[in-house]
């Protein structure tokens, strides 16, 4: 098995429970990692999961506004096992960086790790 991450990515949405995130937005830091059953050997873009067919699912996800980053995190999940049927699993962090909470400095965010049986 190998395993595709795609860390730190930078994203501005609408999600969010508050008027101002629906109106303004927010930025979000996203990392991701997709473990899949790979060939014994990877010689061609098609033996391994393309990355950057990952990035434009997670960036479509991302212009689709949505209350809670736990409903995110799951629609990315999905979205992203259903491009590929060798994923094994999904482990996705989502921070939202300026999160409207009074006098707080930092990030708030949420994690999922998703396992799949994967029929080949």
């Amino acid at each position: 098995m190998f395993t595709i991450h795609l860390n730190q990515l930078k994203f501005h949405g609408h999600h969010g429970v508050h008027d101002e995130e629906t109106l303004v937005g927010n930025n979000f830091e996203v990392s991701v990692s997709v473990t899949f059953i790979a060939p014994e050997k990877i010689e061609s873009l098609a033996d391994t999961i393309n990355y950057v067919a990952l990035h434009h699912i997670i960036l479509g996800i991302f212009k689709k506004p949505v209350k809670l980053l736990e409903t995110l995190a799951l629609d990315i999940c999905d979205q992203l096992k259903d491009y590929d049927r060798r994923i094994k699993s999904i482990n996705i962090s989502i921070n939202k960086l300026n999160p409207p909470i009074n006098n707080f400095t930092g990030s708030v965010g949420v994690s999922i790790i998703k396992e799949y049986e994967v029929l080949l």
